[in-house]
């Protein structure tokens, strides 16, 4: 009897159904086990995960909260996504077009978003760069976009 061949993606590991972990996630899990103490972190000293040529972030990760920096570039589409927790989000400079619960909100520089758990929400960057503070608590889960 012929041995089936290994899968690239799993090593021939069976997965159950179970998805790769983000970045986040493995964040969350990383941060979570360890004792709470205060942190220093220079945004410049955290390493720019790039999505896409229009879509760049970065995370500092407490132990039950977790801040990301997004920049986005004229033309960024965020896919509809949801979070488990509620989230804030900072407009530092320039302004998103969200869509939650198929209503458009438009947010400016100077203004915060408040967006409730499990809320469906996508985006669409309409200016030349924007650079935005997210803010989560964090579940054992944690999905981003």
């Amino acid at each position: 009897m012929a041995k089936k061949p290994k899968t690239k993606a799993t090593g021939g590991r069976k997965t159950k159904g179970k998805k790769p972990h983000s970045r986040a996630q493995r964040a969350v899990t990383k941060h979570a086990a360890r004792k709470a103490q205060h942190q220093y972190v220079p945004w410049h000293t955290i390493p720019l995960e790039e999505l896409n040529p229009l879509l760049q972030r970065q995370f500092v990760v407490g132990q039950e909260i977790m801040l990301a920096r997004v920049l986005l570039k004229k033309g960024c589409i965020v896919p509809e996504h949801s979070h488990h927790n509620e989230q804030l989000t900072y407009i530092l400079d320039g302004a998103l077009k969200f869509w939650i619960d198929g209503k458009e909100i438009v947010v400016h520089s100077g203004e915060v978003l408040c967006i409730p758990a499990h809320a469906p929400i996508g985006l669409i960057k309409q200016t030349n760069i924007c650079e935005v503070r997210n803010n989560f608590r964090l579940h054992a889960v944690c999905r981003g976009f």
